[in-house]
């Protein structure tokens, strides 16, 4: 698969992508393997969270969707999860904002009485070649979209989880190889890993496991709104796998986490990146 050079802007639509990303809509099969489950998944409207959306009501639980302000592609994301036969709970606003965080969680616990899933997935990227092109602004959003976000909804859920629950962040390749251009996010996805992997510790005797999934170039919404043309030209090349992978092949890994399947993996970081290795 290759894109076209294409630019958007912040948050970017997915509906206006060429091609249009692969979000398992017409490909992801379910099993059952998480039935009766409640799932709070954020940037849910697009990308790896509309793919992790679908794969999830597809295995019967039901969905919060929390996005940004992408409101027809949220909307899109919860016609699939009625569509699967579960709930959708439709959650707008600014993850930077940690009472919305909490409004999240309160909202899933009035809607399903619980949380037994919580995917911390939203982000926030922009691409500057210098240092000096980042504002002190810009650094401290990502910080709190990407990070601080995690750390909001987690205290707010961890009280809602009973044993056999599971938390999940969307961490990155540039966890362990960092972009000297995409700097303040990737350093955000370092720190994701690093708190998902002190979460499993310190909730392990709660019986709730934490673990993170470790993204390489996946073509989403955030890459022609974030990135220059020439980039998004030929973004996923670099890679042994030789192009960027959709959010559909993301998803497996997601309800592998997410599911009794997993019920010993706790404290990863599981790396889905075409080939490029992470230590």
């Amino acid at each position: 698969m290759s894109q076209p050079p294409q630019q958007q802007e912040v948050p970017g639509v997915q509906s206006d992508m060429i091609p249009i990303p692969d979000c398992g809509e017409e490909s992801y099969k379910g099993s059952g393997k998480m039935t009766g489950k409640a799932a709070v998944i954020t940037g849910a409207d697009s990308g790896i969270g509309r793919a992790v959306a679908i794969a999830f009501a597809r295995e019967g639980a039901d969905v919060l969707i929390s996005y940004l302000s992408e409101d027809e592609d949220a909307q899109e994301t919860a016609k699939y999860v009625e569509q699967a036969g579960r709930k959708a709970v439709l959650v707008r606003g600014d993850l930077s904002d940690g009472a919305h965080c909490r409004d999240i969680i309160d909202r899933a616990v009035q809607e399903f009485g619980k949380v037994d899933v919580l995917v911390s997935n939203a982000a926030y990227q922009m691409t500057h070649e210098s240092l000096d092109e980042i504002t002190e602004e810009e650094w401290d959003y990502t910080f709190k979209v990407n990070i601080g976000a995690m750390f909001n909804l987690v205290k707010a859920a961890v009280p809602h989880m009973q044993p056999g629950s599971s938390i999940i962040g969307s961490s990155s390749v540039n966890s362990d190889m960092p972009s000297p251009t995409l700097a303040p996010y990737a350093a955000t996805k370092a720190a994701i890993a690093n708190f998902a992997a002190s979460l499993a510790q310190m909730l392990g005797e709660k019986g709730i496991r934490v673990n993170s999934v470790a993204p390489g170039p996946i073509w989403t919404p955030l890459i022609p709104a974030t990135m220059p043309e020439e980039k998004v030209a030929s973004f996923g090349a670099d890679t042994p796998l030789g192009r960027a992978g959709q959010p559909a092949e993301l998803a497996p890994i997601y309800v592998l986490l997410a599911s009794e399947d997993g019920s010993y993996v706790s404290g990863a970081r599981v790396a889905v990146t075409g080939g490029r290795p992470i230590l």
